[in-house]
């Protein structure tokens, strides 16, 4: 990738773009002026709707403009650190300790199958793997039983599989360094050939564990390529390299090459229920699984058992108690996500250097999994590696947001911003607020308002998978789209204490675009649509403006891996998020009026397609007739620059009816709605109500008779 190209390519669009943007004020303002001027005052109050709306998406795309240079220039001066470096940082000493938290809520075997194997096989040598598993302890449906039996076993039968395999290698360096210890190692050519040998069979190991891994999908196919596959080539290239080297391994050199290998399968699994245990809070989201296992961390327990249920009780440390051990840094990870073998490597590396020791969260903004079989994956999927690149241009204006899939955390950064509340009389610890469904930014805001930091590391090394349908996209974007609104007060609160800072202009204009964005868009697009700004649309200099986004967004598009044509594409799956984005920020406002929590939205994580809500299908196929008959209202009055725009956006309506959710698709989900089956009982009560009452006329008039 030409770096220095890129980064002049944006410097041009954001000129043109601000040159273009100043000229347009100018125009737009005068237009403004002459409506006040002549008393025009409706005139004058639409043209400044369309003023604020067109404002607003100038301001998005000079963000996206901006972020894309600070990326580029993060890439220009990135600099991976050396195998050596990592060595010495993590096999030459002990590496701090870490754990992986995966929250499950009813995930599909494989998975959690595929998380678990992911973290399982990480290069960091001292390492724990948890499973948060949070279905309901005692289900009363055989088949939830079953699921949850299974996921319960999963941690059990990982652990026995690494356990067979690390036996051998953890043997193999406790035997050297004991001849080392007493000088009894003579022949360092017999002992470099042992290492080459096992390396070779490490590689056999992932080379087996590929061809015996079922592959029925994009994501599978992903977890052989890059998590096994590249594992094996990789040893292999080591064992030769080993073996054609000229000269000897020193002794210290070897015993770095029995430690990697005795740390490849060393792992220790484990799950963890917290709905088992009365006293820990039950609240049904994601933040709190975390939250009550982390308050846990580095303490001992007993189960008690009380009137309302198991508890949990602090106890001295004992083998037969529950012992939970502390650790410096935290890995979250969703369920559905794939981490490549170097990510806690490389991001633990970063956190552990002097420089950056006030760095709270440190993640690589996850790409989509590549190659899906659904065109509404790969869209969407397009728009997540798109939010990769904006995600790392934030962290060059120190505005980065955690993300939320996976990320590297600190402990003592959560402790920094640990707060205590209730549920059901229960003391409960709050490390990760649970206020908002997106729980990830608005502890951002806590940890930056600590003077903490949060970091993206510019380099993929983490996948999730996008939702393969509109109905599994629509609840993941409507719980993106609730919670911004809530968090801004906290925001402008950081922004405005002291010490003032000149920096925190860029950042706040970053961090209030992350947070305001979907809402103003999103209700601008809708008015728009509605209403015929007709005399304030004609201006040549819109396109102008809007050009060098478009380009750029098309331009990324490429280099990531797409077709230009699917900028058209993104342009409609956002369309169709219309009203999901719309309901979400409904949503915040209900709730911080209500001040009462939105249920969190679970993004299904199985096969098969999610159905859509009937409202939601009625609201797209409305703005389909809406685009229409505005087209047409428009030509009728010769409003030829609206009626451009409404049936622009009418073929785009109708590509999402048939290419995004399909014909076929929407019947089945009509037929299914809880409206039609209610419909149908009522109609089956009003017929069953009617047959009785004629049985009972007709019996009442043989009795007569």
């Amino acid at each position: 990738m030409n770096w220095p190209k890129e980064t002049i390519i944006t410097k041009t669009a954001i000129g043109i773009t601000l040159v273009g943007s100043m000229l347009f004020a100018w125009e737009l303002f005068g237009l403004l002026v002459t409506h006040i001027n002549s008393g025009a005052i409706w005139r004058a109050v639409e043209h400044g709707a369309f003023i604020a709306f067109v404002s607003f998406i100038i301001y998005s795309g000079l963000v996206y403009q901006f972020t894309r240079l600070g990326h580029f220039k993060r890439q220009l001066i990135h600099r991976r650190a050396s195998q050596n470096e990592l060595d010495a940082f993590a096999i030459d000493r002990i590496a701090p300790p870490a754990v992986f938290l995966i929250p499950s809520y009813k995930e599909e075997e494989r998975v959690i199958r595929q998380a678990l194997l992911s973290v399982a096989l990480q290069e960091y040598p001292n390492r724990r793997i948890v499973l948060l598993i949070d279905d309901p302890p005692n289900p009363i449906s055989p088949n939830d039983q079953a699921s949850l039996a299974a996921t319960r076993r999963l941690t059990m039968e990982v652990q026995q599989v690494l356990d067979c395999e690390a036996n051998k290698y953890r043997e193999a360096m406790i035997a050297y360094i004991n001849r080392k210890s007493i000088g009894d190692v003579g022949d360092l050519l017999r002992e470099r050939e042992t290492v080459v040998q096992l390396y070779t069979q490490a590689a056999q190991w992932f080379r087996n564990a590929a061809s015996r891994y079922e592959v029925t999908d994009h994501t599978d196919r992903l977890f052989v390529e890059k998590i096994l596959l590249e594992r094996s080539y990789r040893y292999l290239e080591i064992a030769k390299n080993i073996r054609n080297s000229s000269s000897h391994l020193s002794m210290d050199r070897l015993e770095r090459e029995y430690k990697r290998l005795s740390s490849l399968f060393q792992v220790e699994l484990a799950y963890f229920e917290r709905k088992r245990y009365v006293n820990l809070s039950h609240e049904p989201n994601k933040a709190m699984n975390l939250n009550s296992y982390i308050e846990l961390m580095g303490r001992s327990f007993r189960e008690t058992n009380h009137a309302d249920g198991v508890h949990l009780e602090p106890t001295p440390p004992s083998d037969e108690m529950l012992n939970i051990p502390d650790a410096d840094y935290i890995i979250t990870l969703d369920a559905d996500s794939l981490l490549l073998p170097e990510y806690a490597l490389r991001l633990i590396h970063i956190l552990e250097q002097p420089q950056n020791v006030r760095i709270a969260v440190i993640q690589t903004p996850y790409s989509a999994v590549p190659n899906p079989a659904s065109i509404v994956e790969r869209i969407a999927g397009a728009t997540t590696d798109i939010q990769c690149v904006i995600h790392q241009g934030f962290t060059h204006f120190d505005a980065t947001y955690w993300v939320g899939a996976n990320a590297v955390l600190r402990k003592v950064a959560l402790a920094d911003i640990r707060v205590m509340g209730s549920e059901r009389g229960f003391p409960i610890a709050k490390y990760i607020q649970d206020r908002t469904v997106i729980e990830d930014t608005e502890s951002s805001v806590d940890l930056i308002a600590r003077g903490w930091k949060l970091y993206n590391y510019p380099e993929r090394l983490s996948y999730s998978a996008s939702p393969p349908d509109f109905g599994s996209l629509l609840i993941q974007r409507r719980r993106w789209a609730n919670g911004g609104i809530i968090i801004l007060p906290k925001l402008f609160r950081y922004l405005l204490s002291r010490p003032f800072k000149q920096s925190k202009v860029g950042e706040g204009i970053i961090r209030f675009h992350y947070l305001a964005s979907l809402a103003a868009v999103n209700f601008g697009l809708l008015l728009m649509l509605v209403y015929p700004f007709e005399s304030s649309m004609r201006s040549f200099l819109l396109p102008v403006v809007c050009l060098p986004y478009f380009y750029l967004y098309g331009r990324d598009m490429v280099i990531i891996g797409y077709r230009a044509s699917d900028l058209a594409r993104v342009y409609a799956l956002n369309l169709m998020l219309l009203p999901v984005n719309l309901a979400g920020v409904l949503k915040s406002l209900q709730q911080a009026i209500c001040r009462r929590k939105v249920p969190f939205g679970r993004t299904p994580k199985v096969r098969g397609r999610t159905g859509v809500p009937l409202l939601y299908l009625v609201v797209l196929y409305g703005l389909l007739v809406l685009a229409l008959s505005s087209f047409l209202m428009d030509m009728l009055h010769a409003r030829y620059a609206h009626a451009t725009f409404c049936l622009i956006n009418s073929a785009f309506f109708t590509y999402i009816v048939v290419r995004f959710i399909g014909l076929r698709s929407t019947v089945e989900d009509i037929m299914s709605s809880n409206f039609l089956r209610s419909i149908e009982r009522k109609w089956a009560t009003l017929l069953a109500q009617a047959a009785s009452a004629t049985v009972n006329r007709l019996r009442a008039r043989h009795a007569e008779s």
